[in-house]
């Protein structure tokens, strides 16, 4: 038998391919279902493409979760990971331009969506065992750079396209267009599970009738309990829900009679406070304890719903202490202007002017209803010879009266210590009475859990600036925005209930090994971040390849997430 002579080192080459967490994602994209449903409701038309629509949706989602990087690099970022992780070989990756992208993102707007994503909800569900018996609702503003002049809710393909134009900006850019990103979370584990893209002059207040039944019917039952803040409380809104069979939990504005009614009586009345929490200060050790109470009036709502009063101590002080800061600010404010009028050159002589001043620096900082400014004025006398010359005994002097604006203030103690009575207090209105005052606030207090949702939307996954033309594009990248949050909502709450069912208080995810109590996503991301296959080349065909060394933290971080460590060893 001859022997094979040795190979010459030219001809050895070392290839190193990241990992990073795609396995990981890739799992519970399978587990999901995901990649199915794309393929079954965005098929492709015809066999031209070597890369399908929901292949490139797969690859555009893919790097939402990991690498977030905009639709014109996707082709980089596909080819800088080993083959296969992005759904793709290397000869499909070259062929992932932007305008691949962006046809997949059109044919995504012309599919079904809402069924897709109930497809994609209810395999959750089912798979994950999340539970809808408690779902929360809001929505966020989502600002794009550009005039976009077309995208005035025009039809596009046959389908009505969002409206962007100029609404209440919650991310305070009124100078900016928008769309509205409305959102609905369930209780277990803050997964999303509706979502829907509105035009952004849309208010709240017309979104919740449509968003309700959407989640009536992927439910499949009208009894949960659907909790939003106060542009629910409306009377059409309301009674929408109750008269189908729902409940719900809202915040009642202050504009309500009820909730007047309640403020002046608590003047010289004393309610019988029962509290419900009594914890330690979350941000300052030595701080005050955190106490919250409830209280239900015997008189409910004009429609016949429970009230039920809440009242924060922490919250009390901030209140009181925003207040005195605003008091100062404006008062502040004022006595600049009060100098700027007073000087030898003022510029506003005007009485509108100043009126306008006066009125934008009580509405900035919130204090009209404590601080009284009048507009009073000034006059200032001078005399000055009648006839030029040298003055004497004799000399004629003429009066000149020159008249100034001034500005006055008094601060109405009355009303500040009205106020300070509730401060801490808010009401929450709610239809179903046989839910105990602490069952409701437990319900309402579940409520910022979609506010994480949203940061993680604009700080972590960089949702804006949208680099997009075409609104109807915009509507579908939002879907898979949507999508993104899904999958990393799902690796968060599997990791944390594995660690519950496990008695394991703390990880070590944090920078410098420091201990995480509430793990998120983008710690366990983080975690594998640099993970990298090894693969030894001869002549250019693979001869052996080396698998990360997984560290003993990423294995158990993958055990109680139920990922196979084969995810990682084995090639895919």
């Amino acid at each position: 038998m001859a022997l094979q002579p040795p190979l010459s080192p030219s001809a050895l080459g070392v290839l190193a391919e990241r990992m990073g967490p795609l396995p990981l994602v890739n799992h519970f994209l399978s587990r999901m279902g995901l990649l199915e449903l794309l393929e079954h409701h965005v098929p492709t038309a015809d066999g031209r493409s070597t890369v399908s629509h929901a292949q490139a949706l797969g690859v555009l989602l893919r790097s939402i979760i990991v690498e977030r990087e905009p639709i014109y690099r996707q082709q980089e970022s596909a080819s800088g990971f080993a083959a296969g992780l992005f759904g793709v070989d290397a000869a499909q990756a070259t062929r992932l331009s932007d305008d691949r992208i962006g046809r997949a993102l059109d044919r995504l707007f012309d599919a079904d969506r809402a069924a897709l994503l109930t497809g994609v909800v209810l395999a959750v569900a089912q798979r994950f065992g999340v539970r809808m018996e408690q779902l929360h609702n809001d929505s966020t503003s989502v600002s794009l750079c550009g005039q976009y002049r077309q995208a005035s809710g025009r039809g596009v393909r046959g389908r009505s396209a969002p409206a962007i134009a100029f609404g209440y900006s919650k991310d305070h850019r009124p100078d900016l267009k928008q769309l509205l990103f409305i959102l609905t979370t369930a209780a277990d584990g803050g997964v999303p599970v509706q979502f829907r893209c509105a035009s952004g002059n849309t208010t709240d207040v017309r979104t919740h009738i449509e968003t309700w039944n959407t989640l009536r019917e992927l439910a499949g039952r009208a009894d949960f309990l659907y909790v939003a803040d106060s542009k629910l409380c409306s009377y059409d809104n309301m009674q929408h829900i109750a008269r189908a069979g729902g409940r719900f939990v809202t915040v009642m504005p202050r504009s309500r009679q009820e909730d007047a009614q309640f403020r002046k009586w608590i003047q010289t009345g004393s309610p019988p406070w029962e509290l419900v929490w009594d914890r330690p200060n979350a941000r300052e050790a030595d701080g005050p304890r955190d106490l919250w109470c409830v209280f239900k009036p015997e008189l409910p709502s004009a429609e016949l719903y429970t009230i039920v009063w809440v009242w924060s101590t922490l919250l009390t002080l901030h209140q009181t202490h925003r207040r005195q800061k605003h008091l100062a600010a404006a008062i502040e404010q004022l006595s600049d202007l009060k100098r700027r009028l007073a000087a030898a050159r003022a510029r506003l002589r005007g009485a509108a002017q100043i009126d306008l001043q006066v009125a934008q620096i009580l509405e900035r900082y919130k204090v009209a209803r404590y601080v009284k400014v009048s507009r009073v004025v000034r006059e200032e006398h001078s005399f000055k010879q009648s006839r030029r010359g040298r003055p004497g005994p004799d000399t004629a002097y003429r009066k000149i009266t020159r008249r100034r604006f001034d500005i006055e203030w008094t601060l109405d103690t009355h009303a500040i210590a009205y106020d300070q009575k509730s401060d801490g207090m808010y009401p929450l209105l709610c239809n179903d009475p046989s839910l105990s005052p602490a069952q409701v606030l437990t319900a309402h207090k579940g409520q910022p859990c979609i506010e994480k949702r949203f940061e993680q939307l604009k700080s972590v996954h960089e949702i804006a600036p949208v680099f997009l033309k075409n609104e109807a594009r915009i509507e579908a990248l939002f879907t898979l925005y949507f999508l993104a949050l899904l999958v990393q909502a799902l690796i968060e709450r599997e990791l944390r209930q594995g660690m519950q069912a496990a008695n394991i208080d703390q990880l070590p995810l944090y920078p410098e090994a420091r201990a995480c109590r509430r793990p998120t996503t983008e710690h366990i991301l983080r975690l594998f971040s640099l993970a990298e296959r090894v693969s030894v080349l001869a002549h250019g065909e693979v001869i052996r390849v080396f698998p990360p060394e997984l560290t003993e933290l990423q294995r158990r971080v993958l055990g109680l997430l139920g990922v196979p460590a084969s995810a990682y060893l084995d090639k895919p």
